[in-house]
């Protein structure tokens, strides 16, 4: 091969080469030459560093693969103990001197739709609002409550109702009352979306001091926190706000109860075939930006995304200054006294 594509993705290849075990037929078609087909096995076989007593099998050419000019193999490994690879598709030119591999992407869906806000608690504007945010959040993640304090309010403030913003759950397994806030937190919001942004801005801004045991009357309280303090203070929380939302108490008590994690299970299988590993990990329209970020940055995703949407977003987004050191007071010589 004279021509090759310089960056055959050979992790890819190795990947699909360790899941040996699953047998395939190469479709009909029309048998390389036994020169060719000997040029593309030394080529994989340098690329793909296959183990001693491997072998490859190349597929006959036939049409299709979507490049003009080109036809498809497939290319299949067996390894010494017999077991054969599923079948891995290249390119080869009609002349048979050029080798490519190339993936193709259904980009017709909607990038926002990729992540479902259906029946979450939101803030800022309505349903079809140009832009919508959505956050996987972790009620115990320090990042997450920084995010929480210093970007959204920004975000609200700046875009208005232009702006739709919703949180699912992601609760990580290393904190270990996250996944008690997030059932106790979407037991509310099933009757109280503001009850909901309550308690979430309550946990966001105190998240420190829950666990904490109250002080003992003779102020020998111990001081180390437990699961079982953060458990109960937050079940109070809830219930306290339920009193405040005049929700149904008996419905909400019951709930907080069960302690049911199947919506919170489902949305982290959500949030991992999105490709989501930690918190925060925010999602505009579908565009997905991880951590805590400067406001400008997401500030400018929210733009491209109202532009994306034909909208116009607000005047270019400038920081605020920093603040001045109040200047030394001028020394001003005494004035000279008339004689």
């Amino acid at each position: 091969m004279q021509r090759l594509l310089k960056t055959l993705p050979t992790a890819l290849l190795a990947a699909t080469i360790a899941a040996l075990g699953c047998h395939a037929q190469n479709p009909p078609g029309t048998p390389l030459s036994v020169e060719n087909a000997r040029r593309v096995e030394v080529l994989l076989r340098q690329r793909a560093s296959l183990p001693p007593g491997s072998t490859i099998q190349v597929g006959p050419r036939v049409p299709g693969g979507g490049v003009p000019g080109y036809d498809q193999i497939a290319i299949t490994f067996t390894s010494s103990e017999g077991k054969v690879s599923k079948p891995i598709n290249f390119l080869i030119s009609a002349d048979g001197k050029t080798m490519a591999q190339f993936t193709k992407f259904d980009i017709s869906a909607n990038p926002r739709s990729m992540v479902s806000a259906e029946g979450r608690p939101w803030r800022g504007g309505p349903a079809d609002a140009p832009v919508l945010v959505v956050v996987f959040d972790d009620l115990e993640c320090p990042y997450c409550a920084r995010m929480h304090a210093e970007i959204f309010p920004a975000i609200t403030d700046r875009y208005k109702d232009q702006v739709r913003i919703v949180y699912r759950d992601f609760p990580l397994e290393q904190h270990p009352w996250a996944m008690h806030a997030a059932v106790d937190t979407n037991c509310l919001a099933a009757q109280s979306n503001a009850g909901y942004w309550n308690v979430v801005d309550y946990i966001h801004a105190h998240a420190g001091d829950i666990g904490t045991p109250p002080a003992a009357k003779d102020g020998k309280a111990p001081a180390e926190k437990t699961l079982a303090i953060a458990n109960s203070q937050l079940d109070k929380l809830m219930h306290d706000q339920g009193v405040a939302q005049k929700v149904d108490l008996p419905k909400l008590d019951a709930c907080l109860l069960k302690q049911d994690t199947s919506a919170i299970d489902a949305s982290k299988a959500l949030a991992q075939t999105l490709n989501v590993e930690a918190t925060p990990a925010i999602f505009v329209n579908g565009d997905k930006i991880d951590g805590a970020l400067p406001n400008e940055f997401i500030f400018k995703l929210i733009d491209q995304a109202l532009i994306a949407e034909g909208k116009t977003p607000p005047p270019p987004f400038a920081p605020p200054a920093p603040p001045v050191p109040a200047a030394a007071a001028a020394i001003t010589p005494p004035a000279t006294a008339k004689k």
